[in-house]
């Protein structure tokens, strides 16, 4: 193989689809152990390894993981690199569950970079089903619909999530003024 195109040969024949579902904010995701089993079975032929790594690192006064991941064949090396930040709490969760959460979501976006997989891409653009026109009802979220939003955007590490749970959010709450405020004061936590 020609080292120059390595890189983009694998990420071309790279396929992670994703195959795990959010109930509360009907999307599906992909996680980090199904990209990297799509991965070797693509790299390990052509001679390169997959090595992940992680690093605490604080960032003023919080903290994050950087997470990396690298593809080397001995003489090519390429890598990609992504930062999560840790939660202060997290319902349920003690620290090292914390921690591993976040590890997670990081080498999860590390290895969306390195093999340039596209997380945002809607599985219905492809459809060509008629869809309906919905009509947003005003109504109100109950308490329970309320925190199950509120944990929902709590998970969000970026903007990229918060748009990815927008776009697979119910239509009825769209209209909803709380969960658009809940949702923009989300946006602002993490700009």
């Amino acid at each position: 193989m020609n080292a120059k195109n390595d890189l983009a040969i694998i990420q071309a024949e790279v396929q992670a689809p994703k195959n795990k579902f959010n109930s509360f904010g009907k999307y599906a995701y992909r996680s980090a152990e199904n990209i990297i089993e799509a991965v070797k079975p693509i790299i390990n032929p052509k001679g390169y390894h997959l090595i992940l790594s992680d690093e605490m690192v604080i960032i003023g006064e919080r903290y994050y993981i950087k997470a990396t991941a690298t593809i080397s064949n001995g003489e090519q090396t390429y890598s990609a690199t992504s930062y999560a930040r840790e939660p202060e709490e997290k319902k349920g969760m003690d620290s090292a569950q914390i921690s591993g959460t976040t590890g997670s979501y990081s080498r999860k976006y590390a290895l969306n970079g390195l093999f340039a997989l596209d997380d945002h891409k809607d599985s219905d653009a492809t459809s060509t089903e008629t869809k309906p026109n919905v009509v947003v009802e005003e109504i109100k979220l109950s308490n329970d619909e309320r925190i199950e939003l509120i944990n929902s955007l709590d998970a969000c590490e970026n903007i990229d999530d918060i748009k990815e749970l927008w776009k697979c959010l119910d239509p009825k709450y769209k209209g909803i003024e709380q969960v658009k405020n809940l949702i923009k004061i989300r946006r602002i936590e993490l700009s």
